[in-house]
């Protein structure tokens, strides 16, 4: 058997594919006329492009939509947990006098303070896609965290807790509502 040389095998593509190539040139014939459109196919594929266009941005929208709940909603209760149970730890050491109440004051603010970044920086991230009316829960919620940290923070033994019970008071319907709302 005989073996081809490199040399041959690409004289032998070069001659085919020039061959080739001139078949193909001598079968070409420009088409005379004007290009024309049909209005009525315009139309459809216009109408029929501007709805999937539409379709396609609203399914990213749901999706993004689904994914703020999802993100915010899931992160919620264990944020501000952590601030339930600092207030708490907080609200004991106070009734009993105990020697850490001014820590427990402190670690209590900030812990609340930190849910309220915390669930304000999600909200923000989500960028707009969160229902305006969760948004709105998120953001009482915020309100009211930061509201009770600045009232914690202000209490020694000998303050009055009508505003410090108010405060607790909101973040508690806040919380809730949050809750429900998720």
């Amino acid at each position: 058997m005989r073996v081809l040389h490199a040399r041959r095998l690409g004289s032998v593509c070069a001659v085919v594919a020039v061959t080739v190539g001139a078949v193909l040139a001598g079968c070409a014939q420009q088409v005379p006329g004007t290009p024309t459109t049909d209005a009525a196919e315009v139309a459809a594929y216009k109408t029929a492009a501007a709805a999937t266009s539409s379709a396609a941005a609203s399914s990213r929208a749901a999706a993004a939509r689904d994914k703020a709940i999802t993100d915010n909603c899931t992160q919620f209760p264990t944020t501000t947990g952590a601030g339930v149970t600092a207030f708490n730890d907080f609200v004991s050491a106070h009734d009993s006098n105990a020697p850490d109440y001014a820590a427990k004051r402190e670690s209590a603010a900030t812990t609340l303070d930190n849910a309220a970044t915390k669930v304000e920086t999600g909200v923000v991230a989500a960028a707009g896609a969160l229902p305006t009316e969760l948004a709105d829960k998120f953001s009482a919620y915020v309100t009211a965290a930061r509201e009770l940290s600045t009232q914690t923070r202000k209490m020694t033994y000998n303050s009055p807790v009508d505003k410090l019970n108010t405060a607790s008071r909101a973040i508690n319907q806040a919380r809730t509502a949050v809750h429900d709302a998720c």
